[in-house]
């Protein structure tokens, strides 16, 4: 019997894909050591409010000064633009690509914003997950954008490419976990994965999931396990259903204590990738709208290879959604807000 699959919004045409390496830790070691003297050599007051989320604002910051004035016209906007606002899975924030419109310093330091964002253990895989996903021109054919006034105010930055949404606020972007929707996803050996996904940096999140639902008994398996996911439709996909809203599959309060906490382990294993200011403030909204209201739910639809390790699931509260859809490749969408 054929499983019904999934349409992929961004794989209406295959890319030629090409692993492209990660910078040269040597070679972003001098970079960050030439930076951090020059900050050092600056006024600190007027890097109070970049510093605020750490390393990566204050980067920011300092990108933002190195801006010429045709690049400041093509990637600078005001804070309330709603260009901001957007993610997708495929996409380009403007039209100017990292390796053609900025210098060679300045590609070092959105490379540095980029990493920056992510945890240690996981920051370079990430890389080449986003480089190898961006076909011939790799991490660089990527796309940013500044919103705001990072010296003085409020402030984003935001990249942007195949299968990244990335944002970088110092908090400036007030409820709001990750400075608004986030995207991640992974075609690790073609636009059609197998079952078990081989090489992809994010299938480990779908095999936690999927150990949970082996916890659960029958009667909660026929709450968990759904026909179909969502649509992929830009920020709809994340919209968030607030309070006493229908959300579809097993609530976490009608889990056992063990069913629970390993809900709990999938939470920590989706927000590993990312850096500890930003995981922190996930965690705190979603324990604030009630970690039992969320729930967990797995779908049919998708189901690589017939063989019940179910491909696309997701965990949704009021104030959050992690939706991960994993045929035929891996695509995650991610919004966590302190309401909805």
């Amino acid at each position: 019997m054929n499983t019904p699959s999934l349409p992929c919004p961004d794989c209406e045409t295959p890319r030629i894909i090409v692993v492209h390496e990660p910078l040269p830790q040597i070679e972003r070691r001098a970079f960050l050591k030439k930076t951090v003297g020059a900050l050092a050599a600056t006024a600190i007051a007027p890097f109070a409010h970049a510093a605020k989320g750490g390393k990566s604002e204050t980067l920011v910051q300092q990108f933002a000064k190195t801006l010429t004035t045709e690049q400041r016209a093509k990637v600078w906007f005001p804070f309330d633009d709603r260009k901001r606002t957007l993610v997708d899975n495929n996409w380009h924030i403007v039209d100017e690509k990292v390796g053609a419109f900025f210098t060679k310093d300045q590609q070092a330091m959105i490379r540095e914003i980029f990493l920056g964002l992510h945890s240690p253990e996981y920051a370079e895989k990430v890389m080449q997950q986003v480089a190898h996903d961006s076909g011939k021109a790799g991490f660089e054919d990527s796309s940013v954008a500044l919103f705001g006034e990072p010296e003085s105010g409020k402030f984003e930055f935001v990249l942007t490419g195949r299968h990244c949404t990335r944002r970088c606020d110092g908090d400036s972007v007030e409820g709001a976990a990750f400075g608004g929707p986030i995207f991640y996803g992974h075609a690790a050996k073609g636009f059609n994965e197998p079952a078990d996904h081989e090489g992809n940096v994010y299938w480990y999140q779908a095999k936690r999931a999927n150990a949970v639902f082996q916890m659960l008994d029958g009667k909660q398996r026929e709450k968990a396990l759904l026909p179909r996911g969502r649509e992929e439709t830009g920020n709809d996909t994340v919209k968030l259903q607030g309070k006493n809203a229908n959300i579809e599959g097993l609530a976490v309060a009608d889990m056992t204590k063990d069913q629970r906490e390993g809900v709990r382990s999938v939470m920590r294993d989706l927000l590993a990738p990312f850096r500890k200011e930003d995981t922190d403030e996930a965690m705190k909204f979603v324990e604030a709208a009630g970690f039992e209201n969320i729930h967990m739910a797995f779908y049919k639809a998708g189901d690589i290879g017939n063989d019940g390790v179910w491909d696309v699931w997701q965990l949704e509260g009021p104030n959050m959604v992690w939706y991960f859809r994993g045929s035929p490749h891996v695509h995650v969408w991610v919004n966590i807000a302190a309401s909805a």
